[in-house]
C-alpha cells in the first residue's frame, strides 16, 4: 500500500482551492514544473486521476474532491496533535508519577509536590512509597519515572541503568531525652557512648549503621529495644529505655522530650533523584527535577 504523502496533499488543496497549477506554484513558492510533478506522484501513489486539465485551468475530479474531505480530516487531526503535544510540553495537561522511601516522604516529598503543583497545577501527580528494592522495581517497570533513593558509603548504587542526581547529604544524629547530660552537648562522639543502652529500629538499614559505628569505635552496642519506626524509636528514647541513631531527614516530627544531638564523625546517606538512564524523561519530570533540586539545597542550608 503507498504511503499517503500529507505534503502532497497540501500542494494538491491549494490547486483545488486556485484552480490553477501556475496560481498554486505561486502561492507555493514553487514552480509550475514541481507542482505538476507532485500531482503527477499523488495520482501514481493514489491510482487515480486527481486533476482535469483545461485551457483555463484546472478542476479536481471527483476522486480530487474525495481525497480532499479526507485530507481535511487529517489536517484537523494533525492540529488537534499538535495541540495535544502541546500541552503536554507547556505542562498544562499530563501526569507525573513519583517514589519515595519513608523519610523522603514525610520531608522532601511534601514540599517538592507542593511547589510543583504551584507551578503546574494542570499536571497530575501522584506518589508511591516503598522500600529501595520496591522503588528500583516500580522504576524498571514504568510504573513511576522518578524517585527518591538513598544510599551510604559502603553501598553506593551503582547500577549503569539509572541516572542518579545527588540531591543533598543526610547525617546521622543521636536521639537522647531531653533530660539526658548528653543533650546538653554541642556535638558527641559514638566513642564515649559505649556504657549506653541503644534503641534501634529493627532489621532497618540504620542497625546497620548503629553496628558499623559502634564496631569502627571499638564497642558492640547493647540493644535494649528493637523499634518498628521512628516515631515508637523516639517514644522508647524519651521513656529512658535507650538512645538512639536516626538519620536527620527522619525527624520532621521531633517530640519535644528528645533532643537530636549532631554525632561527631558520623556516617552521612546520600539522598539521590533517579531515573532510567535510557529514558528520554518526560517534561514534567524535567521540571521536577529542577524542584526537587532546589528544595533539597533549602532543606541542607
Amino acid at each position: 500500500m503507498a504511503i499517503l504523502d500529507l505534503h502532497r496533499l497540501h500542494v494538491l488543496r491549494e490547486v483545488g482551492r486556485s484552480g490553477s497549477l501556475t496560481s498554486a506554484a505561486a502561492a507555493l513558492s514553487f514552480t509550475t514544473s514541481a507542482v505538476s510533478q507532485q500531482i503527477a506522484k499523488l495520482e501514481q501513489e493514489m491510482g487515480v486521476v486527481l486533476i482535469e486539465r483545461h485551457p483555463r485551468g484546472v478542476v479536481l475530479t471527483e476522486a480530487g474532491h474525495a481525497l480532499l474531505h479526507y485530507a481535511d480530516d487529517i489536517d484537523r487531526t494533525v492540529e488537534a496533535a499538535r495541540a495535544e503535544m502541546g500541552e503536554f510540553a507547556g505542562l498544562r495537561r499530563g501526569q507525573l508519577r513519583l517514589g519515595t522511601f519513608p523519610t523522603g516522604g514525610a520531608s522532601l516529598m511534601p514540599d517538592v509536590v507542593l511547589a510543583f503543583r504551584a507551578r503546574h497545577p494542570e499536571v497530575a501527580v501522584t506518589v508511591v512509597s516503598a522500600r529501595r528494592d520496591g522503588l528500583l522495581e516500580r522504576l524498571r517497570r514504568r510504573e513511576i519515572e522518578l524517585t527518591l533513593l538513598w544510599d551510604y558509603p559502603w553501598q553506593q548504587i551503582e547500577d549503569p541503568d539509572l541516572a542518579l542526581v545527588r540531591l543533598t547529604n543526610d547525617p546521622t544524629v543521636l536521639l537522647v531525652p531531653r533530660e539526658h547530660p548528653i543533650a546538653k552537648l554541642g556535638s558527641v562522639r559514638i566513642g564515649a557512648l559505649s556504657d549506653q543502652e541503644w534503641v534501634v529500629r529493627d532489621e532497618h538499614p540504620v542497625a546497620d549503621v548503629l553496628s558499623r559505628v559502634c564496631r569502627d569505635a571499638g564497642f558492640e552496642p547493647r540493644i535494649a529495644f528493637a523499634a518498628n519506626d521512628y516515631q515508637e524509636t523516639q517514644g522508647m528514647v524519651a521513656a529512658g529505655i535507650g538512645i538512639a541513631l536516626a538519620p536527620r531527614l527522619a525527624l520532621t516530627a521531633l517530640r519535644p522530650d528528645v533532643v537530636a544531638v549532631p554525632l561527631a564523625g558520623s556516617p552521612k546517606r546520600r539522598i539521590l533523584l533517579a531515573h532510567l538512564a535510557n529514558r528520554r524523561l518526560s517534561p514534567a519530570a524535567q521540571q521536577a527535577t529542577k524542584v526537587f533540586r532546589s528544595i533539597a539545597k533549602g532543606a541542607a542550608s
